[in-house]
């Protein structure tokens, strides 16, 4: 419990599990016989909307850290339960410090403990998919680990990114856990090869609306 392990997962996952059931939504989970007992993945999910965070955590059935943004450590509350939940902030403001990064992640990525990045970066605006940033797909090349894309569907009907804050609609959700991108090498190629076919399944498997690329103006 001391190592974050219980406190930065289980409390997330029964908070998500009783926000969806209780707000009576539907969830349909695909693809969990693709992943391996006792492996770490980096996993890597379109992000549509503030919904994402409660089908991941509660649906998902791996324990996991969350890579995040260092600006969110400084949030009242939220910076200091993240902490101590050993969750991961990517510092990118030098070398030294995206190292830090990395070390801290290698510490914490041990016996299946996973991690979870969105890559766009940003919710979507429209429910398409925006740029990959490269960061999460360098720490999976660092560490030498299978990178598993995610697709989620429902999440922006529930919660678009441009509604009241309290406005929520009713929507089926679907997580798809597709199968695991195994590393091919080590360096660009690597890390090129990754992210293009992650990004590749994670909208391949998008409902047809809102397949294709249409940036977000704040990437």
């Amino acid at each position: 419990m001391g190592d974050g392990h219980f406190w930065g997962y289980y409390p997330g996952k029964i908070w998500s599990w009783l926000v969806v059931k209780l707000l009576f939504i539907p969830v349909k989970v695909e693809g969990r016989e693709h992943l391996v007992e006792n492996q770490s993945y980096v996993f890597v999910a379109n992000h549509q909307g503030a919904f994402d965070i409660f089908l991941i955590y509660g649906f998902l059935n791996r324990n996991f850290k969350w890579m995040m943004k260092k600006a969110i450590r400084k949030i009242p509350l939220v910076g200091v339960a993240c902490e101590y939940a050993h969750h991961i902030f990517l510092d990118k403001s030098g070398p030294k410090k995206i190292r830090k990064s990395y070390e801290q992640a290698e510490s914490v990525l041990k016996e299946g403990m996973s991690l979870v990045v969105f890559p766009e970066g940003a919710r979507t605006f429209t429910g398409h998919m925006g740029v990959f940033r490269r960061g999460a797909f360098m720490l999976a090349d660092e560490l030498q680990l299978p990178v598993c894309p995610l697709t989620i569907n429902g999440s922006f009907n529930i919660k678009p990114r441009m509604k009241d804050l309290f406005w929520v609609f009713w929507h089926p959700m679907k997580l798809t856990i597709h199968e695991p991108i195994e590393p091919i090498g080590k360096g660009a190629d690597n890390i090129k090869n990754q992210m293009d076919k992650s990004y590749e399944v994670i909208m391949s498997a998008l409902e047809p609306k809102y397949q294709g690329f249409v940036e977000n103006p704040d990437q």
